[in-house]
């Protein structure tokens, strides 16, 4: 018997699949963003023109790249092959551009110049991005009408107002465009010529420095004008400076140095940061606002601050009522002699002449030679008042010692009291208890003519006798005169301005 093998069968292998063509959607839009990028390393494109354009046309990368990839499928439908799909690397490209786009956008609707202003940039810290820096000067003159007051408006630029030997205007301008190239700049300086106008008995010289829009251009005006006119300066960043006016000033600021001085008239300044600087004004001065630093001198009428301010205030000779108000700290008082210094921990002052009323906390006190009523509260800070004319006292503190020096034949009647501390006392004509827990004293000396309330919690009362005080320590040496030989014998000399 014989048998056969069948041998076995084998299907016949399917046809290859046509190779697809690879995407250039992806190549495309890198092309595209490298010749934008050459533009700008090449400086035909400044960085921030470059961020502008695709803050604001990136979504034509993703249209190109959906219709180079709807071409693709076209292609591959006539030939019969597969299309190309997107891939992971486009996927990620397509994310980025989508991602970057939308933070270029909400970047490009921020408020650049208003940022900087708060921030406290110069433009000059931005010539990479907006282009080179090209300065212009200008000069303007012409005869200002009498009897009328000006207006000076400068939004981005320092301001200086002097007086002058006529009856002219004049004003010294310096610019500083930045632009990508020299004939932008001279365009930008066009657009942005001070102007003057007249209208009524008003004067209005306006610096027009956003008449470029965003490019940034900074505009110095050195102003002289006749001392009797009466002026008003606005200024979003830059410095002020205005010396010698017979009329009223008002200044309205923002990052700015404001300094004024020799005024016969009253003084307002309202600022935002910096600092101002007032002297020698015959009138009244307000201060409002939140400023870093206010020193304020010489001042034949009444002072009035009010707002916030971050570092320092010091006050010296001022005729009138002086009014501060804070968050922190309220005070007044009929007039200063001496000096005041106040900072956020500190507040010194001398020669003070009452009603004086003081509310604040989180400070050490230290009144000398204080004359009149006295109205004081402090919470978490020790007080140290001084008494050179004494009149009614009250006296109200929490966590901060009290110390009190009376005239030693002062005429009083006391009243004091004070928890987990002592009460000490120079006058033996007062009764003092000192319990384990709560201290008293009370009583009359001389005439009783003025009454002291003293209360405080958690510490120490001291009434003291002026005579028993230790003297003053000195002033500390100046490191600049160290070392320094003796002085030679005076001579009388004319003085000299400063």
């Amino acid at each position: 018997m014989s048998s056969s093998v069948t041998p076995p069968a084998f299907s016949p292998l399917p046809p290859l699949p046509q190779r697809r063509h690879r995407s250039m959607a992806g190549a495309f839009v890198l092309i595209v963003l490298g010749v934008v990028f050459l533009m700008g390393t090449m400086h035909i494109l400044s960085i921030g023109r470059l961020a502008h354009l695709f803050a604001s046309y990136w979504p034509l990368l993703l249209i190109f790249w959906g219709v180079i990839k709807l071409l693709e499928h076209q292609r591959a439908q006539r030939e019969g092959t597969r299309s190309s799909g997107i891939g992971a690397g486009g996927v990620f490209l397509v994310v980025m551009i989508v991602v970057f786009g939308l933070i270029a956008t909400q970047l490009e609707r921020v408020n650049w110049s208003g940022l900087r202003d708060n921030i406290n940039i110069d433009d000059s810290d931005f010539n990479g991005i907006f282009g080179q820096s090209y300065n212009f000067n200008d000069h303007i003159e012409q005869a200002f009408p009498a009897g009328a007051s000006l207006k000076i408006i400068d939004t981005r630029g320092a301001v200086s107002v002097h007086a002058s030997d006529d009856n002219k205007i004049t004003v010294v301008v310096r610019k500083r465009v930045s632009a990508e190239n020299q004939g932008d700049a001279d365009k930008y300086d066009t657009e942005t010529k001070p102007t003057i106008t007249t209208i009524g008995g008003l004067v209005t010289l306006d610096a027009k420095a956003e008449g470029a829009g965003d490019h940034p251009v900074e505009t110095d005006l050195d102003v002289s004008l006749p001392r009797k006119v009466a002026v008003s300066i606005t200024s979003r960043r830059g410095d002020v400076n205005l010396v010698g006016r017979d009329g009223n000033i008002d200044i309205s600021a923002q990052h700015s140095d404001t300094s004024v001085e020799d005024v016969n008239g009253n003084v307002k300044v309202s600022q935002e940061k910096g600092s101002v600087k007032i002297e020698q004004i015959t009138g009244d001065v307000h201060v409002e606002g939140r400023v870093n630093e206010v020193s304020v001198a010489d001042v034949k009428g009444a002072v009035q601050l009010d707002g916030e301010f971050q570092e320092s205030v010091k006050l010296a000779r001022i005729a009138k009522t002086v009014t501060f108000k804070s968050s922190r700290t309220d005070m007044e008082f009929s007039k200063i002699e001496g000096s005041l210094d106040l900072d956020s921990d500190e507040l010194h002052a001398e020669q003070i002449t009452g009603p004086l009323h003081l509310t604040t906390r989180s400070k050490n006190i230290r009144l000398d030679d204080v004359s009149g009523d006295v109205r004081l509260q402090n919470d978490n800070g020790a007080i140290e008042v001084g008494m050179r004319t004494l009149g009614n006292v009250q006296i109200d503190s929490k966590n901060g010692d009290i110390q009190l020096s009376l005239p030693d034949k002062a005429g009083f009647r006391l009243d004091a009291r004070t928890r987990d501390g002592e009460i000490q006392s120079d006058f033996g004509e007062l009764k003092v208890d000192n319990g384990e827990h709560e201290a008293k004293a009370s009583g009359s000396v001389g005439n009783a003519s003025a009454h002291i309330v003293l209360n405080n919690e958690h510490d120490g009362i001291e009434i003291r006798k002026a005579s028993s005080q230790p003297p003053k320590p000195p002033e500390p040496p100046n490191p600049a005169k160290a070392g320094k030989a003796l002085p030679a014998p005076k001579v009388k000399v004319e003085p000299t301005e400063n």
